[in-house]
């Protein structure tokens, strides 16, 4: 099968396009024919070697979500050949071929690619509203409003009766207004105009994007308390809670693709790629500044 590799740390030109070979699914698993696989920031940083926290070791095939067409079934698995899925990914998931067991099926009306980027932005999103105790009344900073797991997080707070300030780029800032949400820049000057809008203050920050904005967010916070980022490894240093670790909880995965099916969850895409462009997947992706999900669609 072609699969989309890196043999060592470094930048993006380190992706090559190998055959490799087709992996079996052991008990609980299947192997998932891959439609399409998500590009998270989880990929590159890995890639480049900046999560010393999460190391992988070379050779590695990246991707950790996917949607695609169940192609095998292991001893014990709840699925069947032929089957529409979409989830989370044992094996890379930028491949032809990928071994998956924390899957849900894929409703008939969800498209290949919004079911390759519900996972992970959606599972992330529920999994920091529920850490940071967001309840209604409450005002939720996050940074990085126009990102992929900014926009859904947005929605979903909104959705929960809590005020929401999105900081996001120029580009950005009138989809995180449309979103419902109260768009500020980022950049130098942050604490000041976060405080402009939201003149009560913050109940809880959420930094979905990284770029050293944390100092910025204890101090609206007034501390540490409260703060979460998912981007953002100086979080160790500065006593900050890290999430990174997903709740593979299929049910979310249904419950997610329930809400887009109804109109109640807007997926933002970026760009899709075949699998021999990976490289440039991840090079957007790299910028910070996509505007969305980005997809690596494997035909």
């Amino acid at each position: 099968m072609r699969a989309v590799r890196f043999d060592e740390y470094g930048p993006a030109d380190r992706l090559r396009v190998v055959e490799a070979e087709t992996p079996e699914p052991g008990p609980g698993q299947v192997r998932v024919a891959v439609r399409a696989a998500g590009v998270n920031p989880v990929d590159w940083k890995l890639r480049s070697g900046d999560l010393p926290h999460f190391p992988v070791t070379p050779p590695h095939v990246p991707g950790i979500e996917l949607a695609g067409v169940v192609d095998a079934v292991g001893r014990g698995a709840d699925f069947t050949v032929g089957q529409e899925v979409f989830g989370w990914a044992d094996t890379g998931a930028y491949a032809e071929y990928a071994l998956a067991s924390d899957l849900a099926a894929k409703p008939e009306r969800l498209s290949w690619t919004d079911a390759a980027a519900l996972t992970a932005a959606g599972e992330t999103s529920l999994r920091v509203l529920r850490l940071l105790a967001v309840v209604p009344g409450e005002t939720l900073l996050v940074h990085g409003a126009g990102g992929a797991v900014g926009g859904v997080v947005v929605q979903l707070a909104l959705a929960r009766g809590a005020t929401v300030v999105g900081t996001a780029g120029e580009r950005s800032r009138d989809r995180v207004r449309s979103l419902g949400a109260v768009p500020v820049r980022y950049g130098p000057g942050l604490t000041e105009r976060v405080r402009a809008v939201a003149p009560q203050g913050i109940d809880a920050a959420l930094d979905a994007a990284g770029h050293g904005a944390l100092p910025a967010l204890m101090e609206l916070r007034g501390g540490a308390d409260r703060v979460l980022t998912i981007a953002d490894p100086a979080a160790f240093e500065l006593g900050v809670a890290f999430s990174g670790e997903a709740d593979r909880d299929p049910a979310l995965l249904a419950e997610l693709a329930d809400l887009v099916l109804a109109g109640e969850l807007r997926i933002a895409h970026a760009a899709s790629f075949p699998l021999e462009r990976a490289r440039e997947a991840h090079e957007l992706s790299e910028t910070g500044h996509s505007g969305g999900k980005i997809v690596i669609e494997i035909r």
